[in-house]
């Protein structure tokens, strides 16, 4: 196996590393070193709201109590993260981010250019353009899937909360992120999902220069079929970052939901194998 640093795989809202693990596998097959994080606030670190486990349920308290992940900002996952990537060592590493995860990712490039040799976009969110990432919750590119999901007032808990504890909401959280994933993996994903998503990751704005950030080579993989992020918005994103970056952003297309590491797990290892080879 290549001795170059793996490649690190990063989640965004609700997810968690698990859902890098059959992408992981197929990365295996084909001679990658690979690993996949939890960002602060998700997974082992994202501990849900008390009202979640009482019995009987009261919805509205479970809307209105305060996040337990509300101190969680880009900028403090970023830091969480770039100590990760400090502890791989051995140079450079190609950084893929999921969705949301793409702005922890954005901000760990613009301060730490050094640890990433290429970062790979998987329908992400890239704030590049000095606005927060929740501006950009209102743009007409952005569809409603997500946002009809959400309960509660984000300001008031600190969280973009879901409840997946409501089987009745299934439905509409699998065609939002799941469409395209067989039955027994999307349901398995539904109930591993954190309640919440930390608010202060898309509310920050982050400072992004051509000299840090600017320099590290971007790729973005279009999720074409995708109902959470749609693809005017991602394609609204690469643009974005060809304005502040060296090089143009290279694109690849996949005929996926927002979930491609579920829906077609040996060809995003392929492409990300690829980038890897490459970097």
């Amino acid at each position: 196996m290549d001795s170059r640093p793996p490649v690190v795989l990063v989640h965004g809202s609700w997810y968690g590393s698990w859902c890098w693990s059959l992408v992981t596998d197929h990365l295996a097959g084909l001679g990658v070193p690979a690993l996949a994080v939890d960002l602060d606030g998700h997974g082992l670190k994202g501990p849900s709201p008390q009202a979640r486990w009482r019995r009987p349920f009261d919805p509205a308290g479970y809307a209105t109590e305060p996040s337990p992940v509300a101190t969680v900002t880009a900028s403090s996952a970023a830091a969480t993260l770039i100590g990760q990537l400090r502890r791989i060592g051995g140079g450079p590493c190609v950084l893929v981010a999921h969705s949301m995860g793409g702005v922890v990712a954005t901000a760990v490039a613009e301060q730490a250019p050094e640890l990433v040799s290429e970062l790979v976009y998987v329908s992400a969110y890239a704030p590049v353009s000095g606005r927060p990432i929740t501006s950009y919750f209102s743009v007409p590119e952005a569809g409603q899937a997500v946002a009809d999901l959400l309960v509660g007032d984000p300001t008031e808990t600190g969280a973009l909360r879901i409840d997946t504890g409501d089987h009745d909401r299934h439905r509409a959280v699998r065609e939002a992120f799941f469409h395209d994933v067989d039955d027994a993996t999307a349901a398995a994903a539904i109930s591993l999902l954190t309640p919440d998503g930390p608010a202060g990751i898309p509310a920050e704005t982050l400072t992004v220069t051509a000299q840090r950030y600017g320099t590290v080579p971007h790729t973005y993989l279009l999720c074409l079929r995708d109902k959470a992020f749609p693809v005017a918005l991602q394609r609204r994103f690469v643009a974005e970052i060809d304005a502040v970056s060296t090089d143009p952003t290279t694109v690849h297309e996949l005929h996926t939901s927002h979930s491609p590491f579920l829906s077609q797990p040996a060809e995003l290892a392929r492409v990300i194998a690829s980038i890897w080879r490459k970097s």
